[in-house]
């Protein structure tokens, strides 16, 4: 109560455009100042840490995503779901706690939906009831709101990792051993055709960024991703970014667009995020016509999965091919299938290294 009524007053006595306009270093240290002015005001008794937490609070409240910002400040943490205004939960290492963070009331949930969302362009209302966005971060928003989800307004965020792993962070983790992250290496030095394979947060993405890292220096690198995740550290990388069309339903440029287009780009490696529709027609095309050595990966739960996923992303293309001809152009482009998966105690794992070596039969 006393943060809200704070965060009243701070809106009552600051000019609410000025701050908008401000970049947010200074905005959050001109709202710390006058929170902190305010305190000393209304509540001369309050000091010491009290003091700081309700000035931090406020602070979050007015320029961050209120309650939350705590746990999205803290670096354990990768996940951070909001259900409901008493329902809060975090993932840390894995595995899933109730957090004791709480909004007031969903129109609470509400306000800190319309800022995430707002600098996108977006609104949500009935006819877009579910948005995603990105924090200035790149951490990734997905928002759903009443009356697609008729208990709360729900935000699930997925934090980005500035600190990227590498295959010693992975190994010292448990995900892999010294001994495939030897072979692995000397397999995408000599250009072999890898994908990656995992269910939903087994660190698909985090493992195709470590083994980035093996990609020589001399190589021209376009990665295509939606969203931007991959952080190469190679000197002549090239991104490219999906976007969805726009209100209008105008300006939409699909993975595979920008998949054709990075062949006229002269790269010697293409780096797709994830591979989800058909896009993955032209990728097996590319890694058949000479673009040896390009990574991406995809959500199945086995090897064998994750090659019936790629074929029946290449029947999306809906070119009519007949089946035998898909998988003869699959069996010519992959090389070899990495498959992670994510234990009950939380640590990403992975279980098969699987070499594609041909066709047999059908």
């Amino acid at each position: 109560q006393l943060i809200f009524r704070m965060h009243q007053m701070l809106i009552e006595e600051l000019d609410a455009d000025q701050i908008a306009a401000m970049p947010a270093e200074e905005r959050r240290r001109v709202v710390e100042q006058s929170a902190e002015t305010l305190l000393k005001r209304e509540l001369p008794t309050v000091g010491g840490i009290t003091r700081d937490q309700i000035v931090a609070r406020v602070v979050d409240e007015v320029v961050g995503l209120g309650p939350i910002d705590a746990l999205l400040r803290d670096p354990s943490i990768s996940e951070v779901m909001v259900n409901a205004p008493d329902e809060v939960f975090f993932e840390r290492e894995g595995i899933l706690y109730l957090s004791d963070v709480r909004y007031r009331d969903q129109m609470h949930i509400m306000r800190v939906i319309e800022r995430i969302i707002a600098p996108i362009g977006r609104r949500v209302a009935e006819a877009s009831a579910m948005v995603d966005a990105r924090l200035p971060d790149g951490s990734r928003v997905n928002v759903i709101v009443p009356p697609i989800s008729p208990k709360s307004p729900t935000i699930t965020i997925r934090k980005f990792r500035a600190d990227k792993m590498t295959m010693d962070d992975l190994v010292k983790a448990g995900t892999a051993t010294a001994e495939m992250v030897e072979f692995m290496k000397a397999c995408v030095k000599l250009k072999l055709n890898i994908l990656i394979s995992g269910g939903t947060g087994t660190g698909k993405t985090t493992f195709l960024n470590a083994l980035s890292l093996y990609i020589p220096e001399s190589e021209r690198i376009v990665t295509i991703e939606d969203p931007i995740e991959i952080k190469l550290q190679q000197p002549h990388v090239v991104s490219l970014a999906a976007r969805p069309s726009n209100i209008d339903g105008k300006g939409e440029v699909s993975q595979r667009d920008l998949l054709r287009n990075s062949l006229r780009m002269r790269p010697d490696r293409i780096i797709i995020g994830e591979v989800r529709g058909s896009e993955a027609f032209d990728m097996l095309n590319a890694m058949n016509t000479g673009h040896e050595g390009s990574l991406s990966t995809v959500h199945a739960n086995t090897p064998r999965d994750a090659l019936a996923r790629v074929e029946n992303m290449v029947l999306m293309a809906s070119l009519e091919l007949p089946d035998k001809a898909i998988r003869e152009q699959m069996a010519s482009a992959l090389d070899l299938l990495i498959q992670l998966h994510r234990g009950s105690d939380g640590v990403r794992r992975v279980v098969a290294i699987t070499e594609c070596t041909g066709m047999e039969g059908s």
